[in-house]
């Protein structure tokens, strides 16, 4: 891998981490449209603890208030209801069913399911749940002639049985295509949530995941096409890069909805099987030098 390939590659990597549009797919499309090698699955979780420190730095405080009254409920007994330390069992209970399966499918994670056919797919039905969960969002929100607003569940509202379903949809983004911000918050809003909530949680939710799925994968830097250096120089870039899109992320959505991501999606997901069918693209493309 060339600088100017883990630039680019780092590059999309920070744009696409926190949009719902899944970053894995595009950091495949990338390089198969450009014509190189498929950056693999090794790279993609490398790069993503550059954009989760992102996360780290942009949500300090929460994780700070978070983490400290966790520790605490650890031996008061007291702080066991307080929202902050359940908040912290709660996203670890939502990372279970994402470690459970990343190491039960990871022979698929890293072979089948990275198929150009199968991120196709995937780009076009969560962009379908996507547009639905946000349309329930926007009914609730502006009610109707027959309608009353209908309040929306916050975090304070987040229990086990939520916290689980959080995490199963969450574990669907081992699925390139997917979408790791999208599969949880679509999954919050069908849940009654709002966007605020549903994407704060989705962020707090993907740093035990992220952070374990690199630190595995670190064993496996530096094999192939792909040396430490490009892959340490695309970290750092999706860093700086995400931390940009965090900002501007949670700003849209306390007013916008998510139908141009939901577009963007179906059309791309359709462009992707045009161009497989037509053999533009092989749906394996750049796989058999990795």
């Amino acid at each position: 891998m060339s600088w100017f390939e883990s630039f680019v590659l780092g590059l999309v990597q920070g744009l696409t981490e926190f949009l719902p549009i899944s970053s894995s797919a595009h950091l495949r499309l990338t390089a198969a449209f450009a014509g190189w090698h498929d950056p693999g699955a090794a790279f993609t979780a490398i790069t993503q603890i550059g954009t989760e420190t992102a996360v780290l730095i942009y949500f300090r405080k929460d994780i700070a208030r978070i983490t400290t009254a966790w520790f605490r409920s650890l031996t008061d007994k007291a702080m066991r209801q307080d929202h902050d330390a359940q908040m912290g069992w709660l996203v670890i209970i939502g990372s279970v069913p994402i470690g459970v399966l990343g190491v039960t499918l990871k022979d698929q994670i890293e072979g089948p399911f990275r198929d150009l056919r199968l991120i196709a797919t995937t780009l076009i039905v969560m962009g379908i749940v996507l547009g639905v969960a946000d349309r329930l969002a926007a009914r609730d929100e502006a009610g109707g002639r027959h309608r009353a607003v209908r309040e929306r569940k916050t975090l304070k509202d987040l229990g086990v049985r939520d916290g689980l379903i959080y995490g199963f949809c969450q574990a669907m983004a081992l699925i390139p295509g997917v979408s790791r911000s999208g599969a949880t918050i679509s999954g919050g809003l069908l849940m009654g949530y709002t966007r605020e909530a549903a994407a704060r949680y989705s962020f707090l939710l993907a740093i035990p995941a992220v952070l374990a799925s690199g630190a595995y994968e670190l064993k496996d830097a530096g094999e192939g096409h792909v040396s430490w250096g490009p892959t340490i120089f695309a970290t750092v870039v999706a860093f700086a890069v995400g931390y940009a899109v965090i900002a501007w992320f949670m700003k849209f959505i306390t007013t916008k909805s998510f139908m141009p991501f939901v577009i963007y999606r179906i059309l791309l997901g359709i462009v992707l099987f045009i161009l497989v069918g037509a053999g533009v693209l092989s749906p394996h493309a750049g796989e058999s030098a990795h």
